[in-house]
């Protein structure tokens, strides 16, 4: 029999635990997505309230490695007006959080056929922010026309379908 001052606890949705703040559109249109991978990001207080209002861009961003660890190199995150003092540097650098074997495995795609690591997605997952990762190829300018002809071409098979 079950004590009635006991809280039942409710099952967790993950798909209502993520919230999206911004996206790297342009990055999908210039690169080959070859892989993902959601890390981890170390912020400063501020910097976590100007995300919270939606005030980071990541569309010149992208990801290094140094000395074995990976650093988000020209993120934009603009200052927070109440933390006066205390603000952060707007495009610092800023370390990002993987695990000793995706870092190695990260660098050993990265140094293959000039492949490059894009931010692609930041969100909050459990009030924490992180960064979705992608390991990319360049297009070139053939294979985004390539793409828009194919995305053309299932669009009018779609609207065809449904005449």
């Amino acid at each position: 029999m079950a004590q009635p001052n006991q809280k039942k606890s409710a099952p967790k949705d993950s798909g209502l635990e993520r919230q999206l703040v911004c996206s790297n559109r342009r990055a999908r249109h210039e690169y080959d997505v070859l892989e993902e991978i959601d890390c981890g990001i170390v912020l400063s207080g501020s910097e976590v309230k100007s995300i919270r209002n939606n005030k980071i861009s990541i569309e010149e961003a992208y990801a290094r490695v140094d000395d074995g660890e990976v650093w988000l190199v020209d993120c934009d995150i603009a200052e927070y007006a109440q933390a006066s003092i205390f603000n952060h540097a707007r495009q610092r650098k800023r370390k990002l959080l993987l695990k000793r074997r995706e870092i190695t495995k990260f660098i050993e795609a990265a140094d293959n056929d000039g492949q490059t690591m894009i931010p692609l997605a930041v969100f909050f997952e459990r009030g924490f922010v992180k960064i979705r990762l992608g390991l990319c190829k360049g297009r070139k300018l053939h294979d985004k026309r390539q793409k828009l002809k194919e995305q053309d071409a299932r669009k009018e098979m779609r609207e065809a379908k449904f005449r």
